[in-house]
């Protein structure tokens, strides 16, 4: 029986979090809201723990986990580390990214899905980095969502994909990205996006200097290997079909596809932009607005959110694009893995 726990993210007693931190400790499964989704956590260091989180989630074995820390001291103990790159990295830690480097003994292969290296994140959520310095332990965490589905962001979300599947499940506000951390290797000689999230490749360079983003991240080819979660298998994906319409030089060329598509399809939703409202109505389209098209923070906060609330009451979702750009990058990286059908 899972228990369930709601709790105030900036309002809360470090009491609360003292049952939580003794099930990790003791091999346990908790789930906890982080900035970006909500996480499956279990002891890192752990090989029975880290099983618990593959059998809930019916994750392949060879994809591997994050560990998650509360600070940046801690790094060292799991991996690899020049004192040069720490110091790159502590201008973006806390916070939605997530490094890979080459991992330590004490890393069970169990979290890296049998590879060298090991993903780490320090999130800045209070509630997950309060709980992390309690259980003193590095915890591994992926998205609290069965394998294959959008990553949960909502209570309602989590609760519904964990509930008697783990040991508790910590609940607070709509979190404050709603798409899984930036993934940088940096186990090689160019950092490299391993996947698209919250903090942009502009960002990055800014950092890092010149980085690369290979091919797969926009979908142009598959990746073979799960160097990082969210590479190799289907993601993010609703039960019902996703027809993603790509952004299109010309408007007029992208609404004559949407209409293709509604109209050879039934009981559809289409999930749009306020730019395009008038052609929604205009056409008799059953439509739920995202935001402005360029309001990418707000898109990614909500895409989760929408593609679990039409799994359930529509047939069809058509979703229009947006451009690879900024943050930008990392939501279409996520659409482009839920659909179905790309136009």
């Amino acid at each position: 029986m899972t228990k369930i726990i709601k709790m105030n993210s900036f309002d809360f007693e470090e009491n609360e979090l003292k049952e939580a931190s003794k099930i990790l400790k003791n091999n346990g499964t908790v789930v906890f809201p982080t900035e970006t989704v909500y996480g499956l956590g279990a002891n890192g260091l752990n090989e029975i723990a880290i099983k618990k989180i593959y059998n809930a989630k019916g994750r392949p074995s060879d994809n591997p986990l994050i560990l998650h820390i509360n600070k940046l001291e801690k790094m060292s103990e799991i991996c690899y580390i020049d004192y040069s790159l720490l110091k790159k990295i502590k201008i973006l830690t806390p916070g939605p990214i997530t490094f890979v480097l080459n991992k330590k003994d004490i890393v069970p292969n169990a979290a890296t899905g049998g590879r060298k290296t090991v993903a780490i994140r320090i999130p800045v959520h209070p509630i997950a980095n309060k709980l992390l310095k309690m259980t003193d332990l590095p915890i591994a965490a992926p998205s609290a969502n069965l394998s294959g589905k959008p990553s949960p962001t909502r209570p309602e979300h989590v609760i519904e994909d964990m509930n008697n599947r783990v040991d508790m499940i910590i609940t607070a506000e709509e979190l404050k990205y709603g798409i899984e951390s930036t993934v940088l290797d940096l186990s090689n000689d160019v950092p490299t996006i391993l996947r698209p999230g919250p903090i942009p490749p502009e960002k990055l360079e800014e950092i890092f200097g010149s980085i690369k983003i290979p091919d797969f991240v926009f979908g142009k080819v598959k990746a073979d290997i799960a160097l990082a979660p969210g590479m190799k298998y289907k993601h993010y994906s609703p039960d019902i079909p996703v027809i993603l319409i790509e952004e299109k030089n010309n408007i007029e060329d992208e609404k004559k596809i949407i209409l293709d598509e509604y109209k050879k399809r039934s009981n559809s939703i289409v999930l749009g932009y306020e730019e395009l409202e008038e052609f929604y109505k205009k056409n008799n389209l059953n439509y739920e607005i995202i935001s402005k098209r360029f309001e990418y923070y707000k898109i990614s906060v909500k895409l989760f959110y929408l593609l679990r609330k039409y799994d359930k009451i529509s047939e069809n979702i058509i979703i229009s694009g947006i451009k690879d750009k900024g943050i930008g990058i990392g939501i279409m990286n996520r659409i482009r893995k839920a659909s179905t059908i790309i136009r």
